[in-house]
C-alpha cells in the first residue's frame, strides 16, 4: 500500500465517512475512489486536488507523510498546511529540541517535513522552554553579533507571518538556505530583514521562498566569544572612510 492510499483510508476513518459519501463530494464513482484506497489506481491531478480539498490536507502531506503516526492535534500547520511538527516531550514533560547540525544544515531543506529525518537528529531539553515547538539551528558568519560560527540559535516555531514582530530576530528557513535575521516589515511580495552588523545591507526575502519561520528563544555557544578589539585607530580609520563615502554620495 502506498502512503497516499493509507492516508486517505485513515482520514476517511477519522471522519467516519463512507467511500460513497467521499466519492459524491468529489464527483466520481465509489468504485473509482475505492481503487485509490486499495492502491489499484492513481488519481489524476484534478482528482488529487479535489481529495486534498475534501480532507483539508495538502497534497504534500498526502503523498509524503504517514499521517497515522501523528495525532491530528499534534499537527501544526502553516497557512498552506504542508508541514508536520509533532511536539515530543521527555519523561519529565520537557520539550525535545532537535539540533540541526552545522555540517548537514542544507539537508534540512529537503528533510524538514520528513519525520524519519527529524527523528534522526540529535536533541536536547531545556526545562524553561515548554510551551511551543522549538528547534536549534546553526549560525555562520558575523552578520548577527555576538553570534558567530559554532553558535546554535534556538527558535520557537511560528505558524504564520502574521505573528512576526518588528525588531525581533528570527530563523528564516528558505529554499535557498537558512538565515538568522531581524524582521523589518512586511510587503506584498516578501519581508524586509536586516543584520545587526551594519556592514550588511537589508534585503527582502520573497514569501514563496520561505519554508519555515522560527522566533529567537535562546542560544547555545560551542565556542568562546572573541574579546572585542581595543584598537581604536582601526575603528577611527573605518569611520573616516564611511564619512568620506557618505559625503561622496551626498554630492
Amino acid at each position: 500500500m502506498s502512503i497516499f492510499s493509507e492516508n486517505i483510508r485513515y482520514l476517511r476513518g477519522k471522519l467516519g465517512a463512507s467511500q460513497q459519501s467521499v466519492a459524491n463530494a468529489i464527483n466520481i464513482t465509489r468504485g473509482r475512489y475505492a481503487k485509490y484506497e486499495d492502491d489499484a489506481n492513481n488519481p489524476s491531478p484534478d482528482i488529487l486536488v479535489s481529495i486534498s480539498r475534501y480532507y483539508k490536507v495538502s497534497i504534500d502531506l498526502l503523498l509524503t507523510v504517514d499521517l497515522k503516526k501523528y495525532s491530528i492535534d499534534d499537527i501544526l500547520k502553516l497557512p498552506d498546511n504542508r508541514i508536520v511538527l509533532p511536539i515530543k516531550v521527555g519523561r519529565t514533560g520537557e520539550n525535545k529540541i532537535e539540533i540541526v547540525p552545522h555540517k548537514g544544515k542544507m539537508g534540512y531543506l529537503t528533510g524538514y517535513n520528513d519525520p524519519e529525518y527529524i527523528e534522526s537528529l540529535q536533541h536536547m531539553s531545556l526545562p524553561f522552554l515548554r510551551n511551543g515547538k522549538y528547534r536549534a539551528f546553526p549560525v555562520e558568519g558575523d552578520s548577527m553579533p555576538p553570534y558567530n560560527d559554532g553558535t546554535h540559535i534556538i527558535g520557537k516555531y511560528i505558524e504564520s507571518k502574521d505573528y512576526l514582530k518588528k525588531g525581533k530576530s528570527y530563523m528564516f528557513v528558505t529554499r535557498d538556505g537558512i538565515v538568522y535575521k531581524r524582521f523589518g516589515k512586511l510587503n506584498n511580495t516578501g519581508t524586509l530583514v536586516s543584520s545587526d552588523n551594519v556592514f550588511y545591507e537589508p534585503y527582502e526575502i520573497e514569501w514563496d521562498k520561505i519554508i519555515e519561520i522560527w522566533e529567537f528563544a535562546g542560544s547555545v555557544n560551542t565556542k568562546e566569544l572573541e574579546t572585542p578589539s581595543n584598537d581604536f585607530e582601526d575603528i577611527k580609520k573605518m569611520l573616516e572612510i564611511l564619512r568620506k563615502d557618505i559625503n561622496h554620495l551626498k554630492h
